[in-house]
């Protein structure tokens, strides 16, 4: 049995999102429980909130529940749920943007340092992020945190690898430009390197 990188066999998968086609919740049951924590560290990048999370997640696995019987195996299934939570979250928050009563990321509290080195490394980081249009932070997340490939991520995002390449250039250039201010360094320090 080949195993998933990602932390799930992929012929379970396949096995389980057969039965789904055929009507099996409980088979359902057991994709969403097996996603449910990827999911939400993924999905907590469009929204800080718990409650949009969820419903972001419900409202994919809807879609896996009414769709399962279309999947064709031209991918792994993972990239499939990954490419329909993916759409469904920039769906939820282009829908909150239009609403006033919504936080936008640039009002997020900032995130306090760490003592620790790795930690306030990790938080100003986590905050460049914030500023990034959201299709590249997610290109950064779904490569770097999650491990996803560039034919991977093309697929979840339902755009052209280079599209992808892109994103992920443009996201690097623009943090190499907003990380030395989050940190407290002008840009031309940063450069001469104090």
């Amino acid at each position: 049995m080949n195993v998933h990188a990602k932390g799930s066999t992929v012929s379970n998968d396949r096995d389980l999102l057969c039965a789904v086609a055929g009507g099996d919740r409980r088979a359902l049951e057991e994709l969403y429980l097996g996603y449910h924590r990827r999911l939400t560290r993924f999905l907590s990048r469009f929204t800080p909130r718990y409650e949009n999370v969820e419903e972001i997640i419900n409202d994919t696995f809807m879609i896996v529940w009414q769709s399962a019987g279309e999947f064709r195996f031209a991918s792994q299934v993972s990239s499939w749920i990954f490419g329909i939570a993916y759409r469904v979250a920039l769906r939820c928050v282009r829908r909150q943007s239009h609403h006033s009563a919504t936080v936008s990321l640039s009002e997020q509290q900032e995130p306090t340092a760490d003592p620790v080195l790795a930690a306030e490394i990790s938080d100003w980081v986590a905050h460049g992020l914030t500023q990034l249009p959201i299709e590249q932070r997610l290109t950064l997340e779904l490569a770097y945190t999650m491990g996803y490939s560039l034919e991977e991520i093309a697929a979840i995002t339902d755009a052209p690898v280079g599209t992808v390449k892109a994103r992920m250039f443009h996201a690097r250039q623009k943090l190499r430009q907003c990380l030395p201010a989050i940190g407290g360094l002008s840009a031309a320090s940063s450069a001469r390197g104090e």
